[in-house]
């Protein structure tokens, strides 16, 4: 998908320092994909003990 965003430079040169030289639509799509793992992850401890026979919620994919 393309699109165009207007992004901080000073992030994305943090960014790159920390995971190394990747493009910045890598920077994004990691980011994103951070986004997503951590919200499936917090809304499932959410449900922690709340239904003990209920199964494993849908995860969400990016």
């Amino acid at each position: 998908m393309r699109t165009t965003v207007n992004l901080d430079e000073s992030v994305v040169e943090k960014a790159r320092k920390l995971f190394g030289s990747l493009k910045t639509s890598e920077l994004i799509d990691k980011a994103l994909r951070e986004m997503v793992q951590r919200e499936a992850a917090r809304r499932l401890a959410d449900l922690g003990g709340s239904a003990p026979g209920a199964s494993a919620p849908k995860r969400l994919s990016a």
